[in-house]
């Protein structure tokens, strides 16, 4: 796959989430991505989803998606 179709696919995984409600809550970095904590509470129960971010791309995206949270 190539690396604007991985980001694509990062991409439309992080939009999913945030239709859904979720907030990025934390983002731990390392040298193999990053993961982002999504979570969002119903009905007083909260709920959270994890993702892996391998693309240079899709960590732009996210970190402006958390720009626009504050």
């Amino acid at each position: 796959m190539s690396s604007y179709h991985e980001y694509m696919a990062e991409r439309e995984k992080i939009d999913f989430l945030l239709q859904k409600g979720f907030k990025i809550t934390a983002v731990t970095e390392n040298l193999s991505g990053a993961f982002v904590t999504f979570e969002r509470t119903e009905n007083n129960q909260a709920e959270q989803e994890t993702l892996h971010i391998l693309t240079a791309d899709a960590r732009k995206y996210f970190s402006s998606v958390l720009i626009q949270q504050v």
